[in-house]
């Protein structure tokens, strides 16, 4: 219901964690509700009353799901560089990360299943639409509470995101921008100019949903700089970056699909305060 209400959780496992409470905290101040993390009567009963319909559904696997191609996805930017596309592994993590879901939950909700059989009747998560209600006409990124949210002209919040913003190491930047271009296939090009990580020489990762942005790529005013998607969306919120900030692939084509040219983008220590 929190992924329906556009507070998303990040990817869902099943699991009461840090990503589910921080969508809890955005939700009730979103909807007005006390400033609590307790899944209390008053935040069941609005989630049901404005999250109709089932929890799950069933789907049944296409041809199209299980037909590929799948890429065997080496972990060295440099093999990377040299595959076709980096695209899905297999038909269970494209059908999980179409449903928001991690793998083991999937798993756990269809332990018989076949997941390489078209015609294979599996039960999913039921989400709601992946399209925001309007176009976005500010971001905030912030950095303390490991979030992006997303509002309208009239400053509405229209939906909050688990993000995974730079480290102390290679932080993010601050002040505020504007974006410049969204790339909804996007390569990778990682060029070692200046760079006290990765390999040593300029490689271009071909476009696909496990490069390391995630095939998405949202482009900030200052260079190098961007909001994105990731290849590993269960570490999202858990981990740190060098300096992006990384969304789940669904939460950033959702985001990436109601901004434009010129959308302002704050980095933010706190709510409403830029860094």
């Amino acid at each position: 219901m929190l992924d329906r209400s556009r507070h998303s959780p990040g990817v869902i496992d099943g699991l009461m964690g840090g990503n589910t409470m921080r969508a809890i905290r955005h939700y009730r101040r979103a909807r007005g509700l006390p400033a609590e993390e307790s899944l209390d009567p008053q935040l069941m009963r609005s989630l049901i009353n404005s999250q109709t319909g089932e929890i799950f559904e069933t789907y049944t696997i296409t041809r199209d799901d299980v037909d590929g191609p799948f890429f065997r996805v080496p972990s060295a930017m440099s093999a990377m560089a040299a595959l076709e596309r980096v695209g899905w592994t297999s038909p269970q993590e494209l059908i999980a990360d179409r449903f928001h879901m991690d793998e083991d939950l999937l798993r756990a909700l269809n332990p018989k299943a076949d997941f390489s059989r078209a015609g294979t009747r599996i039960t999913v998560v039921a989400h709601g639409a992946e399209t925001l209600p309007s176009q976005v006409a500010r971001i905030e990124v912030r950095k303390s509470d490991n979030s992006v949210v997303a509002f309208d002209e009239r400053g509405n919040a229209l939906a909050s995101y688990p993000a995974t913003v730079g480290s102390t190491q290679f932080p993010s930047p601050s002040g505020s921008m504007e974006v410049v271009a969204v790339a909804p296939d996007a390569n990778y090009t990682f060029d070692p100019s200046g760079r006290e990580w990765g390999p040593d020489e300029k490689l271009i990762i071909p476009p696909g949903p496990n490069n390391p942005v995630g095939g998405i790529w949202v482009d900030l005013s200052k260079p190098g700089y961007g909001i994105h998607g990731s290849p590993d969306p269960q570490l999202i919120g858990k981990t740190a970056s060098h300096g992006c900030v990384r969304l789940t692939n669904w939460d950033a084509k959702e985001l990436a699909d109601a901004v434009g040219q010129g959308t302002r983008v704050v980095f933010a220590n706190r709510a409403g305060g830029a860094s």
